[in-house]
């Protein structure tokens, strides 16, 4: 018995031995990439005869130190922005349109640069939502109801009314698309859409559009809106496809309407996406077939994508000025929106006397309420950052989570 005990005693005293050394050859080796980190920060004519000999006696260390240096590097110079100058965009713009016009099958995908302009921030620009996040810094949310379609949307809206654009393959939540007037059948929003909540309880699922962001109580794996179907009373749900989600829903997210659109397409043109999330999505690319049968790839994005050395062309430049280059190029006029004929008002389905007090969010306001709104209307200071949803509050507790594991 006792022989029993000593031993438990002697392993659990062996095992303690043996994570604490673990624990102090962990701290040593990082206080000796410390130093020679310090080192190396140096310029070499100042290294003095020891810590030569001591870069010499950790030549892994200091290899180590060289990758994530080059690493470093890399992923500044892929986060820079590039504009290529005027004759030079110019130039690539003509490729480009003519190209559009041998098209048979153009698709375009689109992602948060074509949104900048209706005041919307990007995500990994250099004032974009992630990159102000990964720096540490926070990020207030707004209320997005009152961003209205760019000069990008509206122009692929004309593109596709002209028969020169057949699918658009959208990463946005912001809805802009369907306001530009861009039909649900050449549309597929594979993240969702923050004005369409949805009752995947009946069969089946029924869609409501609103006026407002649904997303105010919707956050990373929890999408219930708190309103109810009007049918089966069960809750409804947004539609918004976090990082670590997989969204299941047929509309808006149109998957189907996507991976056609992609075995269809002899033309891809990407505007204002880093591609960094579609490229994980095979289905867009045919990557089953041989490189000289898929789509020719066109991108439009001003810093480095995945893409980049599979592309036809890369055009560094604005979504909207090379859009309206293009335009000019091709001899279409880029119609302006206009509220009175955005679609949203004839989808939208009104609320139950019981549920308008269901959210916070502002409504879009009407057409014959923008006169009545702009003359009563007085100046204001911001008002305070709204939290939740889509924007800003999903995206940070995605993070919290995956730093916690």
């Amino acid at each position: 018995m006792d022989v029993r005990i000593n031993s438990g005693v002697s392993a659990r005293a062996e095992r303690k031995e043996q994570e604490k050394a673990k624990i102090i050859q962990r701290e040593k080796q990082r206080q000796t990439m410390k130093t020679i980190s310090k080192i190396l920060q140096k310029c070499e004519s100042e290294w003095t005869e020891e810590e030569r000999s001591m870069l010499q006696a950790h030549q892994d260390t200091v290899q180590e130190l060289s990758r994530r240096q080059n690493r470093r590097h890399l992923l500044k110079r892929k986060q820079e922005e590039m504009f290529d100058d005027a004759e030079n965009l110019k130039t690539k713009v003509k490729q480009l349109a003519e190209a559009v016009q041998r098209a048979k099958h153009l698709v375009i995908y689109t992602g948060a640069g074509i949104s900048t302009a209706a005041s919307i921030p990007d995500y990994r620009g250099p004032n974009g939502v992630w990159t102000q996040l990964q720096k540490g810094r926070s990020v207030s949310t707004s209320d997005l109801s009152q961003a209205e379609p760019t000069l990008t949307h509206m122009s692929i809206w004309m593109l596709h009314k002209m028969k020169m654009v057949q699918h658009v393959v959208s990463q946005n939540c912001d809805g802009l698309h369907l306001r530009s007037g861009l039909p649900r059948h050449a549309l597929s929003e594979l993240h969702g859409n923050m004005f369409i909540e949805v009752c995947d309880s009946c069969s089946p699922p029924r869609e409501f559009i609103r006026l407002f962001d649904v997303t105010e109580r919707t956050a990373l794996h929890r999408h219930g809106t708190g309103r109810s179907c009007p049918h089966c009373r069960a809750e409804l749900r947004d539609t918004i496809v976090h990082f670590g989600e997989r969204g299941t829903l047929e509309q808006p997210l149109n998957w189907k309407g996507a991976a056609e659109a992609a075995q269809r397409a002899d033309l891809i043109l990407c505007l204002g996406s880093s591609l960094k999330v579609l490229k994980k999505y095979s289905c867009l690319w045919c990557m089953n077939r041989p490189a000289s049968k898929r789509p020719k790839l066109y991108i439009v994005n001003l810093q480095w994508t995945p893409k980049d050395n599979l592309a036809t062309l890369k055009i560094h430049g604005k979504c909207d000025a090379v859009m309206a280059l293009l335009m000019e190029e091709l001899a279409l006029a880029v119609p302006v929106y206009s509220r009175l004929q955005d679609p949203i008002f004839s989808l939208a389905k009104p609320l139950s006397p019981q549920e308008q007090k269901s959210h916070s969010r502002k409504e879009i306001a009407p057409p014959s309420a923008l006169e009545e709104v702009s003359q009563s209307a007085a100046p204001q200071g911001e008002g305070p950052a709204v939290q939740g949803g889509w924007f800003g509050r999903g995206y940070s507790k995605g993070r919290r989570k995956k730093k916690s594991s």
